[in-house]
């Protein structure tokens, strides 16, 4: 055991300094990592175990488990009220990593519910996601039969984060000229989608408005 310390073995013994979450949960990873430079296996090593029991404890003068399951039912339910998306599409995403991954998340998904909005058939649209480099927000893209849409953010500037125009099958990277619209339009997706109907001339009928996510 060349590795092995006795450090988390003390503040098992002595956990009366961990009082918050933040520092217990400091405290049990610090041991599992003495633990793995031991050789030993943290799941049954006592230190270990009393510092978990610890963070139990600590625990317990949060709210009851009823009134924390109902404040994330809440955040939940505001989230999907105000979807980050328009927020990230604003101040950018380049260089942020996690900022990315949610903003494709966001992009893939309100593309989909335009193509729902469009009343396109499963199968016979794709959404792409490209991240592209650390430098740029990638794309996000729905092409259909008759219309290419995609979410970018550009040199253009704010509201010219979508791009649309009408195109010849799937197969069809060209199309017409692109238009523009605004992250806000995608976030409505009935109303942008009557929109690309109607500027467009689209043959698929488009759902009526019900559905505002702006």
């Amino acid at each position: 055991m060349p590795y092995d310390i006795t450090m988390r073995h003390q503040q098992a013994l002595e956990p009366s300094a961990l009082t918050t979450i933040g520092a217990t949960l400091h405290a049990i990873q610090a041991a599992i990592t003495d633990c793995r430079n031991a050789g030993k296996d943290f799941e049954s090593d006592p230190a270990v175990v009393l510092l978990a029991r610890r963070l139990a404890t600590v625990c317990e003068a949060k709210p009851a488990d009823l009134a924390l399951r109902r404040a994330c039912l809440d955040a939940i339910a505001e989230i999907r009220r105000h979807p980050a998306l328009k927020t990230l599409a604003y101040r950018g995403v380049a260089y942020d990593e996690p900022a990315k991954r949610v903003f494709h998340s966001e992009g893939r998904a309100a593309m989909r519910r335009l193509a729902e909005a469009l009343s396109l058939a499963e199968g016979t649209y794709d959404v792409r996601s490209d991240k592209g480099g650390p430098a740029v927000s990638g794309d996000i893209t729905l092409h259909g039969e008759e219309v290419w849409v995609r979410l970018s953010l550009g040199p253009l500037g704010p509201d010219h984060e979508i791009a649309y125009r009408k195109v010849k099958g799937r197969g069809d990277h060209i199309g017409d000229r692109n238009r523009w619209a605004s992250v806000r339009d995608l976030l409505a997706p009935d109303r942008f989608a009557a929109r690309l109907q109607r500027e467009l001339g689209l043959t698929i009928p488009a759902a009526e408005p019900s559905r505002l996510f702006a």
